[in-house]
C-alpha cells in the first residue's frame, strides 16, 4: 500500500506564517490606500458642494445640493486659461531639458570612457544631498541681476539640473547586456547611434518612469515659480490657485478645491499614458528579444 505523505509540523507552521503575512500585507495595503484616497475623495466632494455644505455638521458624504458653480468661479475669478498655459509651457520645456540632460549625462557616465568619470558621478550624487531650498537665495539674486524675474527663462533655467535622473538612468544603463553593447560597437555604431538605436530601445520602461516622475515634479513645482512670478503672464496654475484663495479669504474652499481638481487632471492623464510601459518594465523586464 502507498501511504500519503503527511506534512511535517515545520512545513505547516511555515504555511501558516506565510498566510498570516499575506493577510497582514493586504491589510497594510488597504490601510495605505484608504489614507491616500480619503483626502482625494474629500477634495473632489468639496469641489461640488456649496459653501455652507462644506462646513455642515455632521459631515455629508455626498454634495447636497450638487453644484458646478465652484468650477465656474475658478474660471471667472482667475485667468485659468493663462495659468494653465503657463504650467504646460514650463512643464514641457523643463521636463524635456531634464530628460535630455539626464539621459545624455547618464550615458556618458556609464558607457563612455574618459578620465574623472567616477569623480563626476560622485559630485552628481553629492548634489542629491543638498536641499534645493538652500540655493534659493543665490539663484534669486542671480536671476534678478540678469533681469529675468517674471520670465519663463528665469523659472526654467535654475531648475533644469537633474541629478536624480542621471543617477537613475546610469544605474539602468549599467544593467543592460554588455554583449549587445559590444556587438553594436563592433558593428561600427557611433556613440550617438548606439544611444538612439540600441540603448534607448531597451530602456523605455525606465525612461517612462523617469519621465513620469519628472513631469509630475515639474508640474507641481511651487516655491521657485512663486518667487519668480508676479501675475498671469508667467505664473503656473499652482500659483493661480494661491491668488484664487487670496481673493475670497482662506475660508472659500469650494473654488480652491475645484481648482485643485483641475490641476490634478493633466498629470493624471500623463500617468495613464505612461503606466503601461512602466508596468511592462516591472513585470517582463526592459530587454526585448
Amino acid at each position: 500500500m502507498i501511504r500519503s505523505k503527511k506534512a511535517a509540523p515545520s512545513e505547516l507552521n511555515y504555511v501558516g506564517r506565510s498566510k498570516t503575512m499575506k493577510i497582514l500585507g493586504y491589510v497594510a495595503m488597504g490601510a495605505a490606500l484608504l489614507i491616500i484616497l480619503v483626502p482625494i475623495y474629500w477634495i473632489l466632494l468639496a469641489s461640488f458642494k456649496v459653501q455652507g455644505d462644506i462646513y455642515a455638521k455632521p459631515v455629508t458624504l455626498w454634495p447636497h445640493p450638487f453644484t458646478l458653480q465652484n468650477y465656474k468661479d475658478v474660471n471667472e475669478r482667475i485667468a485659468l486659461g493663462a495659468y494653465l498655459r503657463n504650467s504646460v509651457i514650463i512643464t514641457v520645456i523643463l521636463s524635456s531639458i531634464k530628460i535630455v540632460l539626464g539621459v545624455a549625462s547618464a550615458y556618458a557616465l556609464s558607457l563612455l570612457r574618459f578620465p574623472g568619470r567616477n569623480l563626476i558621478f560622485l559630485v552628481v550624487i553629492a548634489s542629491l544631498m543638498v536641499p534645493s531650498q538652500i540655493t534659493v537665495i543665490s539663484n534669486y539674486s542671480l536671476v534678478a541681476t540678469y533681469g529675468m524675474r517674471n520670465t519663463f527663462a528665469g523659472i526654467i533655467l535654475p531648475l533644469a539640473g537633474t541629478a536624480f535622473g542621471t543617477f537613475l538612468m546610469r544605474n539602468h544603463f549599467l544593467s543592460l547586456p554588455k554583449e549587445v553593447i559590444e556587438a553594436a560597437r563592433m558593428d561600427g555604431a557611433s556613440p550617438l547611434k548606439l544611444l538612439t538605436k540600441v540603448v534607448l530601445p531597451m530602456s523605455w520602461p525606465t525612461l517612462s518612469a523617469f519621465a513620469l516622475i519628472t513631469i509630475v515634479n515639474d508640474w507641481n513645482e511651487y516655491l521657485w515659480p512663486f518667487l519668480m512670478s508676479d501675475d498671469e503672464r508667467t505664473a503656473p496654475l499652482q500659483i493661480g490657485l494661491t491668488f484664487l484663495q487670496n481673493n475670497e479669504g482662506l475660508s472659500n474652499w469650494g473654488p480652491v478645491m475645484a481648482g485643485t481638481v483641475l490641476a490634478v487632471l493633466p498629470v493624471l492623464i500623463v500617468f495613464l499614458l505612461l503606466q503601461k510601459n512602466m508596468i511592462k518594465g516591472l513585470t517582463s523586464g526592459a530587454v526585448k528579444g
